[in-house]
């Protein structure tokens, strides 16, 4: 038998569009939701969790849309052991090529003392009634008891018993307050699976919390305790810590493949565009060293690594991020960057200086390094200019002025110097003086690019802090990206923008003032 033949397959239970929108500040509108679901399918997700019906209409409507659109995807529809949540979830449901209900009730003591204020015995009538209610609409029921893994044992699987009897399909041991250590998740789907009466008719799944930092070594132990499905969100989000980060199991899984004989359905080229959609339309920023796909995920400042990084990949990485759709950029310059680095950069730009040049290049670069930790790809050219007496960048942005108020659009010019050394400046209006400045520069540079992304970060605190910017552009589905530094965040955003198109311009081979097919473009530019 091949070993791909040998392959468990772990299906993932996406539940971004309801567990995940319980993080404070994270409400999406209906629209949102239905974009973000189009992706999941997108990515492969095996269960689309789109929300909870009965909590509002807006819910309810986008529930019903996902479930009538996606016809690929199984949808699941949560409700509490409520007969008005399952009749929500089944309704917004009931167009749904393929469907599940997903139903839940507090089983530990706390919860039952405290919120639910029930004994073990009504909640497992309950819990009975509602599975069996639930089987007359929907034939696939999968059941969670809430708080499982502070809940006991004996509780937990006289409860589960309880529902296959019923009818469940699919066990669900959450552990929701992320309490669990690895051995103890691992023995209860083990002892579950084996001492329930009826556990063999059933799937079991996993849905873990972050508060310890363990959800996805958690999701692990549990496959190898006989879970088949492990209910995820993108980038984590949830609620407190959050929930198991799916493209940090998905990922665990695909580059130990072999050690754990598991495999997913999962579009590795859709990981990163996953994650940013759901970054910004839920407008939670991803954390720097968030595995994965944060933006230190796989970006090497150290000299050591950065010249293992260019003589083989493989010397600092166990991943490759073009893989996962995840735009590659390993080198990052600062105070630790070498020689080696800093030319690597240059010959990216078509730059190759002698050895007196290099090592002014590289004192300035160090004394720069010193003062900001990073050195941004528009500061490295310009020290190149400086060392060469060139300007080996096509535009430089000379000058910026911007006018805002409260009652009035905000007016910006910009003055822009191309290579041949013209200046020239151009206005523009926008309702936002961002806005207005990157009108005045499409202008100055007409680049068939669109703006696909600006990310501003503190780099500091006080009254001297300083912002940096990153500009992602897009053009013919290939990605540029420009940084800058500056105590003036908009400038800072306008010189990222700026990089960027030098980028795009340089990597074409267009020159300024004429378009990609070489016509002249002053007649554009006005």
């Amino acid at each position: 038998m091949s070993n791909t033949n040998a392959m468990k397959r772990i299906h993932i239970f996406d539940t971004t569009l309801r567990d995940g929108e319980q993080s404070p500040g994270a409400s999406l509108e209906p629209e949102q939701k239905i974009i973000i679901a189009r992706q999941l399918a997108k990515l492969g997700v095996d269960v689309i969790e789109p929300g909870f019906p009965v909590s509002s209409p807006g819910e309810f409507a986008a529930v019903q849309q996902i479930s009538r659109e996606l016809q690929q995807t199984e949808i699941a529809g949560f409700a509490r052991a409520v007969r008005g949540d399952i009749d929500a979830a089944v309704r917004a449901t009931a167009d749904a090529a393929r469907r599940r209900l997903h139903l839940f009730i507090s089983s530990s003591d706390i919860h039952l003392d405290f919120q639910l204020r029930k004994t073990r015995d009504q909640v497992v009538q309950i819990a009975r009634e509602m599975v069996a209610y639930g089987k007359q609409h929907v034939e696939e029921i999968e059941f969670s008891p809430m708080d499982s893994t502070r809940t006991g044992m004996e509780f937990v699987i006289e409860l589960v018993e309880a529902v296959i009897a019923e009818g469940a399909t699919i066990i669900n041991l959450p552990d929701t307050l992320g309490y669990a250590l690895p051995e103890e998740y691992e023995a209860l789907f083990r002892t579950v699976r084996t001492q329930v009466r009826g556990g063999e008719r059933v799937r079991y799944s996993a849905h873990c919390h972050n508060d310890l930092g363990l959800a996805v070594a958690n999701s692990l132990a549990a496959i190898r305790g006989g879970a088949t499905q492990i209910e995820v969100t993108v980038n984590g989000i949830g609620e407190r810590a959050g929930n198991c980060s799916l493209e940090e199991l998905v990922m665990a899984i695909e580059t130990r493949k072999e050690a754990l004989q598991m495999e997913t359905g999962i579009q590795m080229p859709e990981i990163y565009n996953t994650s940013r959609v759901v970054s910004r339309t839920m407008h939670f920023p991803i954390s720097f060293n968030k595995p994965i796909v944060g933006r230190n995920a796989f970006q090497h400042e150290s000299g050591i690594h950065q010249d293992g990084l260019l003589k083989n990949r493989n010397t600092y990485e166990i991943m490759d991020p073009e893989a996962m759709g995840i735009p590659r950029s390993m080198i990052i310059l600062g105070k630790h960057s070498g020689r080696h680095a800093i030319k690597h950069r240059m010959a990216q730009y078509g730059i190759q200086v002698d050895g007196e040049q290099m090592e002014e290049v590289y004192n300035r670069f160090k004394q720069l390094a010193d003062e900001q930790k990073i050195v941004t790809d528009d500061q490295l050219l310009r020290m190149v200019g400086e060392a060469t007496e060139t300007q080996p960048d096509p535009y430089v942005l000379v000058d910026l002025q911007v006018l805002s108020g409260t009652q009035r659009a905000r007016i910006s010019s910009v003055t822009i110097r191309e290579q041949n050394g013209t200046e020239r400046t151009y206005s523009g209006m926008g309702t936002g003086p961002l806005e207005a400045v990157i009108h005045c520069i499409q202008q100055a540079i007409p680049v068939a690019a669109e703006f696909e992304d600006l990310e501003l970060h503190s780099l500091s605190t006080g009254e001297d802090a300083h912002g940096e910017a990153v500009v992602t552009i897009v053009h013919n589905c290939e990605r540029f990206r420009g940084t800058a530094i500056h105590k003036d965040i908009i400038l800072a955003a306008a010189q990222a923008y700026v990089a960027a198109c030098n980028q795009l311009v340089m990597s074409s081979g267009t020159r300024p003032g004429t378009s990609s097919n070489g016509t002249d473009t002053d007649s554009q530019i006005g």
